[in-house]
């Protein structure tokens, strides 16, 4: 080859040098500063997805705080629930064993529950059921009651023995026709004024 291809070649080579140099470093650049670009992003996005985390986490702690107070809350008012019914059966269980005796205070209840009764159905013909143990308890004092309805409510009053009830204790007076019916027997008393009494149970139990 002569020295003036040499030349050319050699000038060819370095020019092409000098532009591969050129592109590769342009290329470098483009590529670090797409990389930068690139951590940019990766980095912000990393702080959002972060940041959601974040409040994602704050969430459900939350949640999961609420759950545990509103579990706590209902495991205390079962527990509550538990004890009122608890202490309702053992009051149960004392009317009981006071119903079976001979006790005073009992048979002067039963005369208090038979007046009241009549009195709401407002006196006239009735019949009085009884369980057969309070039977022999309150038949001394059936004209006593029958006089006392009669002075309050202005109207004649007879009590007639009716069939024998299975009750703790109490009585259900009712008309003759059977119209009008009042159970004043123990558990119908402690049904109806259980709403009542429960929340003075719960402020007793729990003050």
């Amino acid at each position: 080859m002569s020295s003036g291809t040499e030349k050319i070649v050699s000038s060819i080579l370095s020019d092409a040098k000098f532009k591969a140099d050129s592109l590769s470093e342009e290329a470098e650049n483009e590529s670090k500063s797409i990389l930068e670009e690139g951590e940019k992003i990766a980095l912000m996005e990393k702080e959002k997805i972060l940041e959601d985390g974040k409040k994602q986490s704050a969430m459900r702690y939350q949640q999961i705080i609420s759950e545990a107070k509103m579990n706590s809350r209902r495991m205390e008012l079962d527990s509550r629930e538990e004890v009122i019914e608890e202490s309702f059966k053992i009051a149960e269980e004392k009317l009981l064993k006071i119903a079976s005796t001979e006790s005073a205070e009992y048979n002067e209840s039963i005369k208090n529950i038979i007046t009241e009764a009549a009195l709401e159905i407002g006196g006239g013909d009735l019949i009085l059921h009884l369980k057969q143990e309070d039977v022999a308890k309150i038949e001394d004092s059936i004209s006593e009651i029958e006089n006392d309805v009669k002075g309050k409510k202005g109207n004649e009053t007879n009590l007639e023995m009716g069939s024998n009830i299975n009750t703790i204790g109490g009585a259900i007076v009712k008309t003759k026709n059977g119209d009008i019916e009042v159970n004043n027997t123990i558990e119908a008393r402690m049904l109806r004024f259980k709403k009542s009494l429960r929340s003075d149970v719960a402020r007793i139990l729990f003050k």
